[in-house]
């Protein structure tokens, strides 16, 4: 009976082997069939062609879907097929060598492929790569000899390269190194789960984001500047929104708009420019890569906007999708797409709206956008160079910025007064002055949102706010210097605090210079929290809503608008109003204190700006937990804000610092209040040590 079984074994092994071999010719023969179909220029699709295992010192970059290796599987129904398992008789296992694993019946081969094989994988973009222990990879012995035979090794196939691999850990660290590449599209996949997937030549695949009804397509290594040309921050949402109310703003004034993201990346910025503001706005991306270029181009079309300048033929009688279908749908805008250098397209067109946001700072590009920018146009300036803006690389901050500064509680505050400081020196040398709108200094970036007034009257008065800071490094106390180009005898007189006469040596230093005009426009936030409610953007207003407080240096959380619809806007999100009379005369007086955009009102800017020094906010912010005294309870922060109004002090938060306090008092009255209502922490402690001895067991 063992002979009959031997015997049998050899026959099927033959009939395994010629079969192979006629699989194999018949391959030879639909390859050369395929040639012949792509020399004559058809277009008939072929069927997926199975292809001979590759050799272990090939190892290519990126393969075709015809290429899989047979241990590369979606489902376990895949890896069964490549066995006929409901066929009678013995069967080997096509991911294991005979001597590894003889042939058995259908049921063990069943259970061998699920157990070891199946359950033994690395799994990436929904692909299993199963262990093979095929002669794919053969390892030598360590003797050297060539009469000793290789030993087989189980490994993996990578799903992108093709490259045999040994460990699973070093197969996963593998992958990693294809991610950080780019290099994640699964080659092999017959089909994906990912909506609006497009293959690309470097072997990448996209992945689509959405974020204010805009969708766009982005790198797997999207995160990554430095390997990555269209890169995208999550983390940038609330900079997106707060540029796009401004701008929504300014369209309320005039349109429609020649706006310019410089800047375009994946192009989100402007799409949704375009998307939300349609007519009222004229969109320019630019961007001087050619990758982001054409990411921009693909992203107009996943939101069914039209390029202009372009008509391709998925535009013919429609917009494109990126699966090469063409849509019926009428596109919703038009967005012009330009590959330029920033400097360049900014020095030869005219903008109404201008958006610089560039990898790090902004000060290279500052000279080109107030060139041409319109009068009462707005510019728009992102830094994220954050290092150097937030006093941690003080020589960088000196060779950008022209600043010297040292780390402060206030560092935030001073790192928006430095951009506008470069900023208007920027605007000065092009006769041009700004009124800043909106400055915000986060975790991540450091906004200025500023609007252009032309003239050389208007740039010396913005130079004019260009101030030195004197800075108490003892108390932490700071004061502007005066206007004036006469030397002082004693700069110490001008700070509040005696630091420097009951102190050794020099206490203070000098840093600048800073702006040191507002930073807010109250009437201009007050309509970008229109916008913010109009669009449905619930993420910045909270913080809209604590800048107007700032601006008006004040607590009470009215943000007056009018006519009843804007009114019952107010209610449903969670603004609390007075009464409707002071709603009225707040607006009457917020208004006739602010510049009116109009035509008829632009002549007297200058006038209402000399008007408004009187209800600016004061500069800069102290942090209730920075000057809080040992070995005392300070009061909550919001009583503290109470206890500092009925003193007599304007006082508000600060979007610089969640512990901060913006007031008119001084570093000393300050300090005074703070201790006044200021609790020993011993209060309590002798009541708790009075429990007797016989309760305190019982505990």
């Amino acid at each position: 009976m063992a002979e009959l079984e031997e015997k049998e074994d050899g026959q099927l092994h033959q009939e395994d082997a010629s079969i192979k071999d006629t699989e194999d010719a018949s391959n030879e023969l639909l390859i050369e069939t395929v040639k012949q179909v792509d020399k004559n220029g058809k277009t008939e699709e072929s069927p997926a062609i199975p292809v001979k295992q590759e050799d272990n010192n090939e190892k290519t970059s990126s393969t075709t879907a015809s290429e899989r290796h047979i241990s590369i599987q979606t489902t376990l129904e895949g890896l069964e097929t490549l066995v006929d398992l409901n066929g009678a008789g013995r069967k080997s296992c096509p991911l294991c060598p005979e001597e590894k694993f003889k042939a058995c019946y259908s049921h063990k081969l069943r259970r061998h492929l699920q157990n070891l094989h199946w359950k033994v994988f690395v799994e990436f973009e929904g692909q299993r790569m199963c262990i093979c222990h095929l002669p794919c990879r053969q390892l030598k012995s360590s003797q050297g000899s060539e009469q000793t035979q290789a030993r087989l090794v189980a490994h993996y196939h990578c799903v992108v390269c093709s490259v045999t691999i040994a460990r699973k850990t070093d197969m996963i660290s593998h992958l990693k190194r294809h991610i950080n590449k780019g290099e994640t599209e699964a080659s092999y996949s017959g089909s994906s789960d990912v909506p609006f997937e497009e293959p690309v030549p470097g072997g990448q695949t996209y992945e689509i984001m959405k974020e204010l009804g805009t969708n766009v397509q982005l790198m797997p290594n999207y995160s990554t500047p430095q390997k990555t040309d269209t890169y995208f921050n999550r983390k940038m949402k609330t900079n997106r929104q707060l540029v796009f109310c401004s701008l929504a703003v300014l369209a309320e004034e005039r349109n429609p708009l020649e706006c310019l993201d410089a800047f375009g990346a994946t192009g989100i910025m402007g799409l949704q420019w375009a998307k939300h503001l349609r007519n009222f706005v004229k969109v320019t991306v630019n961007d001087i890569n050619e990758a982001c270029v054409k990411m921009i181009k693909e992203n107009c079309h996943l939101n069914h906007i039209r390029v202009e300048g372009t008509r391709t033929g998925r535009q013919v009688d429609g917009v494109g999708d990126l699966t090469g279908h063409v849509s019926l749908e009428s596109p919703v805008a038009t967005v012009e797409v330009v590959k330029m250098d920033a400097n360049v397209i900014m020095h030869l067109r005219a903008f109404d709206y201008i958006h610089l946001d560039p990898f790090g700072t902004a000060v290279n590009y500052l000279d080109s956008a107030f060139r041409n920018i319109r009068n009462l146009g707005i510019v728009s300036v992102t830094s994220t160079d954050t290092g150097s803006l937030y006093s941690k690389s003080l020589n960088v901050t000196l060779r950008h910025y022209g600043c010297q500064i040292v780390r402060t509680e206030y560092y935030r505050e001073l790192a928006a007064r430095m951009v506008l400081a470069s900023v208007a020196r920027a605007a000065a040398r092009c006769n041009k002055g700004i009124e800043v709108l909106l400055a915000v200094a986060l975790e991540h970036f450091v906004l200025v949102v500023v609007r252009v007034l032309r003239g050389p009257t208007q740039a010396d008065e913005s130079a004019k706010k260009l101030r030195q800071l004197l800075h108490c490094q003892w108390c932490e106390e700071r004061v502007f210097l005066k206007l004036g180009s006469m030397v002082e005898e004693n700069l110490y007189r001008q700070l509040p605090c005696k630091c420097h006469g009951s102190m050794p040596g020099k206490t203070a230093v000098e840093l600048g210079a800073l702006w040191a005009g507002p930073l807010f426009n109250t009437g201009f936030l007050r309509r970008m929290l229109v916008a913010a409610v109009q669009y449905n953007m619930e993420d910045i207003q909270p913080l809209v809503k604590t800048l107007i407080c700032e601006a008006d240096c004040t607590t009470l959380k009215s943000f007056p608008v009018t006519g009843h619809s804007a009114l019952s806007n107010q209610v449903e999100c969670g603004v609390v109003i007075k009464t409707l009379q002071k709603v009225e005369e707040a607006d009457s007086s917020d208004q006739s204190g602010k510049r009116k955009s109009t035509g008829e009102d632009c002549g007297n800017v200058p006038k209402k700006a000399k008007s408004e020094t009187s209800l600016e906010h004061p500069a800069f912010y102290y942090s209730i937990h920075r000057h809080s005294i040992r070995g005392m309870n300070m009061p909550k922060l919001n009583k503290f804000l109470q206890y500092l109004t009925e003193a007599g002090f304007r006082v508000s938060r600060t979007h610089f610092d969640p512990t901060g306090v913006r007031t008119d008092a001084t570093l000393a009255q300050f300090k005074e209040v703070l201790t006044k209502y200021s609790v020993p922490t011993y209060s309590s402690a002798p009541q708790s040590s009075t429990i007797s001895p016989d309760r305190r067991q019982t505990l």
